[in-house]
């Protein structure tokens, strides 16, 4: 194959290197300090807390005698625990645990109670699901909840519609029906002629009148998928698809349909983009999508995302309500990967579901080519995806020192050394074995 393909021009590959890394340093950074307060919270003291690994570039040591460092490779980062025999927690420094105090031996990750070892472990995940969780509330209170009358806040300028919707305009109905409450706006514009333009009455200035505009979800790019078909030819937000292989498009449904039945087939599409007519022609790809039963769709995306026609008037959400959001976020992120794998374990979509550090890399430049925003989202969602992965039960991952410390529980007394050695150098092939089998998918999966 050609790796000469995978080389993008250097403005792509600088952005794409800088948002990597910093996305990875920001979700190390919270899952590390989760460990390191938990633990200090519970009388284990850190001897060194390092974002990244390799040689030290600069470090400072604290009052509690814990030394902070940067070191050369931003490639993970550790804390290292009083009593340790290294950063991965893989067995005891007995030479340091020598002629400890009670005191002193208590400050240690071996000396500390099983409960206090548990719940400095569990932290580090736990963290980023509450990054996770913050974020997602963040972004639920900034963009706000549509107000109930639906009332138009904002409306893009589209050529022939100038005197449509404005903002303000208050939606009674809609091709003569009448708009309902808002959880049942989606079937409502799901059931309109797939036509445009439609008639809207609308309360204006306390007065009701008829207008012209485009179907209520048209076929308008609201943001575009990293990695996606139409994130490679070009499209940008904003641009109104007009016409797919030649038909006239109207909603949004429309072009899901002849991307449907085209099964992968190439597209030409029409675009209006402000005042200029282009042309793209995009190729689908075929994508494993979660359904609410827990099962997954197969389906050929070109990679954009619909909206409605208008911003709707919003309220902003209480901290309630939002945290509330930002846990169903997160927990339809983390039901849907452990959905994933155990789908393609079973086979049943494809394990180039899977992708490696150059796949995620990829991603996080375009998501930060896209804004602060997509790239801010994005951090929360690979921060979900990094807790969980740390909950596996595999030694050397913070799932596997839990149940360590659950069999200490149960029988009173760790596991030896010499087998924690055996395990966590298992646990450390099957780790590398994963990222080898994501970094296959990267280079050799459409």
């Amino acid at each position: 194959m050609d790796l000469i393909g995978f080389v993008p021009q250097f403005n792509s590959l600088a952005l794409t290197l800088i948002a990597f890394v910093v996305a990875l340093t920001v979700i190390v950074a919270i899952h590390e300090y989760g460990h390191y307060i938990v633990g200090r919270w519970t009388g284990i003291k850190a001897d060194v807390f390092s974002i990244g690994i390799g040689p030290v570039l600069t470090s400072r040591t604290d009052k509690h005698g814990t030394r902070w460092q940067i070191a050369a490779l931003p490639v993970g980062g550790y804390v290292k625990f009083r009593g340790d025999a290294n950063a991965a927690s893989a067995g005891t420094d007995e030479e340091a645990m020598l002629g400890l105090t009670d005191a002193e031996r208590r400050a240690t990750m071996p000396g500390a109670p099983v409960w206090a070892r548990a719940l400095t472990v569990a932290a580090g995940p736990v963290f980023n699901f509450v990054l996770s969780i913050l974020v997602f509330a963040g972004f639920f209170m900034m963009t706000g909840v549509a107000t109930d009358p639906l009332t138009v806040a904002s409306v893009p300028e589209i050529a022939g519609y100038e005197d449509s919707l404005r903002p303000g305009d208050e939606i009674l109905a809609v091709d003569g029906v009448q708009m309902p409450p808002l959880e049942g706006i989606g079937d409502f514009v799901a059931a309109l002629p797939a036509k445009s333009p439609l008639e809207y009455l609308v309360r204006r200035d306390g007065m009701e009148q008829s207008v012209l505009a485009l179907h209520p979800f048209p076929a308008i790019v609201q943001g575009v998928t990293p990695s996606s078909a139409a994130d490679d030819a070009g499209l940008a937000e904003g641009d109104l698809i007009t016409r797919a292989n030649g038909d006239a498009v109207s909603s949004f449904f429309e072009l899901q349909d002849v991307t449907k039945a085209g099964q992968g087939d190439a597209i030409a599409l029409d675009v209006l983009r402000g005042s200029q007519n282009l042309e793209f022609t995009l190729t689908p790809r075929q994508m494993d999508l979660p359904l609410a039963d827990g099962g997954f769709e197969t389906r050929y995306l070109i990679g954009i995302r619909g909206g409605y026609l208008f911003e709707p008037a919003t309220r902003m959400p209480g901290i309630v309500e939002s945290l509330g959001s930002g846990v169903d976020q997160t927990k339809f992120i983390i039901t849907a990967s452990i959905s994933g794998l155990y789908h393609m374990v079973k086979g049943s979509i494809s394990s180039c579901n899977l992708r490696g550090p150059i796949g995620i890399a990829q991603v996080s430049g375009q998501a930060a080519a896209q804004g602060l925003g997509d790239f801010i989202w994005f951090i929360a969602v690979l921060s979900t995806a990094v807790g969980l992965l740390n909950l596996f039960p595999i030694p050397i991952l913070d799932g596997g020192h839990l149940v360590f410390h659950a069999w200490e529980a149960v029988t009173g007394k760790p596991p030896a050394d010499w087998a924690m050695r055996i395990l966590m150098t298992i646990g450390l092939v099957l780790v590398l074995g994963l990222m080898a089998f994501g970094l296959t998918n990267d280079l050799f999966c459409p």
